[in-house]
């Protein structure tokens, strides 16, 4: 009960918060022991094992006891893995495995954990930008490039034969055949360079304007031999290219930009005019009140604010963040000269919506 709450107040609901409250402090810290049994290999390493005692379950990551000790206290507290006091034996489910390793994705949870570490990296400037406006850049984001690389190869590679494309008619036989494919904000280029292996008739490019970016993709690019495939560092508010691509891509990108506007309208110029732009960006509402029932409302907001709309004001942009939602995203497309606008939604998916857009 609180001790030094005003008289009239409901106590009741002072105390149901003060709960929630207590749950946000348990939950954050599991977020970080996720995210450090995904970069360890622990979850990895325990699903391929049975009831198992600390040390062999540190022997069997390669890791230091002492560490995982503490480590399995905060899962088995969090009731994420299971403990046998009378043997002392750790397990983690099947049921949570399928949520937590690498062999299960795209539905791997602890890949998206680490953004809680990406965030929290860069707290103390973010607190300095509420005060003097402005934002950070890509490069004092401590592995943003590692993070957003994991993140894509879970939620845009895996899925992006079977399931992504199918969602824009004829596309696979297209990119069979032979087009011309760009890929803008490519980042590492893994989505590129997927589809430059599975099509081998389609040339692709990728502008992304970090270089470390570009540099990292060039690397995978060079690792996988492939010929049908270039990076370029570019703005994606300053390329002019005029009825070049057949299809382009942008995987969640477009919120991030500084003129989002004129990069939408770089795109429709690129645009042949049977081609099609796909667009995958953050599934919400332009409007908080439509965003009560989205299951990662908080989370996504807080990526917004720490790390989209940031990097946006960081250059004097429009600051669009990641919740810039449906509404207003389909409002700029058609703004840029696009006429048709067809959202689609996988029911696996709370965190995407992928628009299949025309000239």
């Amino acid at each position: 009960m609180c001790t030094n709450c005003a008289i009239n107040i409901d106590q009741t609901k002072s105390d149901t918060f003060a709960e929630k409250m207590m749950g946000v402090l348990n939950q954050s810290a599991i977020g970080i022991m996720t995210s450090i049994g995904y970069r360890t290999g622990l979850f990895d390493a325990m699903a391929e094992l049975e009831a198992s005692t600390s040390q062999e379950i540190a022997d069997a990551a390669n890791l230091n006891e002492r560490y995982v000790r503490e480590w399995l206290g905060a899962m088995v507290t969090a009731e994420i893995i299971e403990y046998n006091p009378e043997n002392k034996k750790y397990v983690l489910p099947d049921e949570h495995a399928a949520w937590l390793t690498r062999k299960n994705a795209p539905n791997n949870i602890a890949v998206t954990a680490q953004w809680i570490h990406v965030m929290a990296s860069v707290e103390d400037r973010i607190v300095e930008s509420f005060k003097n406006g402005g934002g950070l850049s890509y490069d004092e984001y401590n592995r943003f490039h590692e993070v957003m690389a994991d993140e894509s190869h879970q939620t845009v590679v895996t899925p992006l034969l079977d399931t992504l494309l199918p969602l824009a008619d004829g596309l696979k036989e297209k990119l069979e055949k032979g087009i011309d494919v760009l890929d803008v904000g490519c980042g590492s280029g893994r989505a590129l360079i997927a589809l430059a292996k599975a099509f081998p008739n389609s040339r692709f490019t990728g502008y992304d304007f970090s270089k470390k970016a570009v540099q990292n993709a060039e690397e995978h690019t060079q690792k996988e031999n492939l010929k049908n495939i270039g990076f370029v560092e570019k703005n994606a508010a300053e390329f002019y290219d005029q009825e070049k691509f057949d299809l382009i891509f942008t995987f969640d990108s477009v919120h991030d930009q500084a003129k989002p506007d004129r990069m939408l309208k770089n795109i429709y110029n690129a645009l042949k005019s049977d081609g099609t732009y796909f667009c995958q960006d953050i599934a919400g509402s332009s409007y908080v009140e439509n965003n009560m029932e989205h299951p990662l409302a908080p989370f996504i907001y807080t990526i917004s604010c720490t790390h989209c709309m940031s990097v946006s004001l960081a250059q004097g942009g429009a600051g669009l963040g990641a919740m810039w939602g449906k509404e207003l995203a389909t409002k700029m497309m058609k703004e840029a000269g696009f006429s048709s606008v067809e959202l689609k939604e996988l029911a696996h998916d709370p965190i995407n919506y992928y628009y299949i857009v025309k000239k």
